[in-house]
């Protein structure tokens, strides 16, 4: 068990997007984030207290946890200084980066040291199986987007928190660092064997109740030519019953792709449920989560009004406005 509360490490995060993960433990675990440290030329700022390792420490805090995640999942050089003080102070760390804290020699040497831990999270502890498509029972929703980071994770948590108000039974099931680290569990996809990432979504999501909704966080694009192949093992091994498109639209380019612009809505859509319906034939499309948050209020609900009455599905902010729209239209199903 990775032990609570945390001190969140940005490091020197060149936007915020790229500390993606301490938000997500921000936003949806506030009792968690004692506070946040920032290196010269962080341009990361989660609003919580900037704190030094020993005031950590002196704050109660129990675990360092890595809130970036960098392109191609890398430790950097410049932050081992750091995560070493930390250790020496008595912190243990944990990380979802590619790059794994057990590989380093001198965070190992500094945990033996001190009698730290090193919590590798994107580190599968199963034998997955390899898919073998047969239906399941029990509902599954599957967030896809038009790019990386653009709300597919924060779109099945808020559906989950919605579900569960209304007393419906639904699973926020995650496949990625940073809802592992958010509810305890998951699986963490993009780090399984190929041939093997398919059925490790099918444990993720096994028979279930009739009226359970397992909610599926989504990964990577179908259209981001870095990462469409865990996407499509999500569609194939997840079997959803129904799809939320998610987009951001104020992106001028693929994340981290300058020379691909963001597909449409309907290509996604499209193309989504073309996949979809190789496992599941009835596998439908219920609405869209699009993220609004670098949009005024008035300018957000405006483009929310347009996608519906152009796509004619429901389309809400669902961190921003709600999840009720989205859960209204899983509840039809």
């Amino acid at each position: 068990m990775i032990q609570t509360p945390y001190l969140l490490f940005l490091g020197d995060a060149p936007d915020a997007l790229a500390a993606k993960v301490a938000q997500g433990i921000k936003d949806w675990r506030p009792e968690f984030a004692v506070g946040q440290f920032r290196m010269d030329g962080c341009r990361a700022d989660m609003g919580l207290p900037d704190m030094t390792i020993a005031e950590a420490k002196a704050a109660g805090v129990k675990t360092l946890v890595i809130g970036v995640a960098n392109r191609g999942g890398v430790i950097s050089p410049a932050w081992k200084k750091v995560l070493v003080e930390a250790l020496e102070q008595g912190l243990d760390l944990a990380s979802g980066l590619h790059n794994l804290l057990r590989d380093e020699q001198e965070l190992v040497a500094a945990a033996e040291a001190n009698g730290r831990t090193l919590h590798d999270v994107r580190v599968p502890s199963v034998e997955y199986p390899i898919a073998n498509g047969k239906k399941r029972t029990g509902k599954r929703m599957l967030a896809v987007g038009t790019d990386c980071s653009v709300g597919k994770m924060y779109t099945a948590l808020c559906v989950e928190k919605e579900m569960r108000a209304r007393g419906l039974k639904a699973s926020f099931r995650a496949t990625g660092q940073t809802g592992i680290l958010i509810t305890g569990g998951g699986v963490p996809l993009d780090a399984v064997i190929a041939d093997f990432m398919a059925g490790s979504v099918e444990y993720l999501t096994p028979d279930n109740d009739p009226d359970h909704w397992d909610l599926i966080e989504g990964q990577g694009s179908l259209f981001h030519v870095s990462y469409s192949g865990v996407t499509l093992a999500l569609v194939h091994g997840g079997q959803p019953d129904a799809l939320v498109i998610c987009h951001e639209p104020t992106r001028p380019h693929m994340r981290g792709l300058p020379d691909y612009t963001l597909p449409s809505l309907e290509q996604v859509r499209d193309t989504a449920l073309l996949l979809a319906r190789v496992a599941n034939p009835a596998c439908v499309a219920v609405g869209y989560a699009i993220n609004t948050q670098h949009m005024a209020e008035d300018e957000a609900k405006a483009y929310l009004a347009d996608v519906e009455t152009r796509l004619g599905l429901p389309a809400t902010d669902p961190f921003r406005f709600g999840a009720g729209k989205l859960v209204d239209a899983l509840e039809k199903l």
